[in-house]
């Protein structure tokens, strides 16, 4: 059956894993897949809400685009990562662009049905504040970073989270495809100084670059690189 695919593929994520058993069997039970070509759009910024979604398998970049056609990459997301539940707790439109990096397959929990399913059980609502406050979390370090580090360090940082699945996933990817002006746009780096900071960690034997790709060779080191805690 799909539903047992997708649990032993979303099971791989900390949050999902640590759900109480009825709910993630209502998330699938609801669930409906839905894939996306290169370059297709799943929602954009100011689209009315449309539910929880999860990555079973591909790339999807997150980001927003200025009047002037400029994109800020706020992050690229892989499986198990779950998103969207913003819109389930204000109603309010859609914050970002959704948007597939190469061929991508999703699960969508229907807005709808996420709701009648928390009517039901209203301490479910917790589990996705858990959610959404581990990503706020991780938002307020970043923020921290790009006001406090170098260069380096952020970059470096933001490597470790990518391939921890934006502390999801254990353990860690040993390999990110990852275009560097994406990296750079995330950063808000130029493209020439994101070379020179992850060419430095090619040196340091750290990672190994790739065309579109990042191999990291010493998580260890990409951590103390991030000052990271737990070095």
């Amino acid at each position: 059956m799909h539903t047992e695919k997708w649990h032993a593929q979303l099971a791989t994520g900390h949050w999902f894993s640590h759900l109480p058993g009825s709910f993630q069997h209502s998330l699938l039970a609801h669930a409906r897949q839905r894939q996306l070509a290169a370059g297709q759009y799943l929602f954009k910024r100011g689209d009315p809400p449309c539910g929880l979604y999860a990555v079973l398998d591909g790339t999807l970049r997150i980001s927003a685009v200025n009047e002037h056609g400029k994109e800020a990459v706020l992050s690229q997301v892989e499986l198990p990562y779950w998103f969207g539940e913003i819109c389930l707790f204000d109603g309010l439109p859609r914050t970002h662009d959704a948007c597939a990096v190469g061929p991508c397959t999703l699960l969508q929990v229907p807005q709808r049905a996420l709701l009648n399913i928390l009517d039901e059980t209203p301490q479910y609502w917790r589990d996705l504040a858990l959610l959404m406050s581990q990503k706020l979390r991780l938002s307020f370090i970043g923020l921290e970073h790009l006001s406090l580090m170098p260069a380096s360090v952020r970059l470096a940082h933001r490597l470790l989270m990518i391939v921890e699945g934006y502390g999801d996933i254990q353990p860690s990817r040993s390999s990110v495809q990852l275009p560097q002006e994406d990296l750079a746009a995330m950063l808000s780096l130029s493209r020439q100084t994101t070379n020179a900071l992850l060419k430095e960690l090619q040196t340091q034997g750290i990672v190994r670059l790739g065309y579109g790709e990042i191999e990291i060779l010493d998580a260890q080191r990409l951590r103390e690189a991030a000052h990271a805690p737990g070095c």
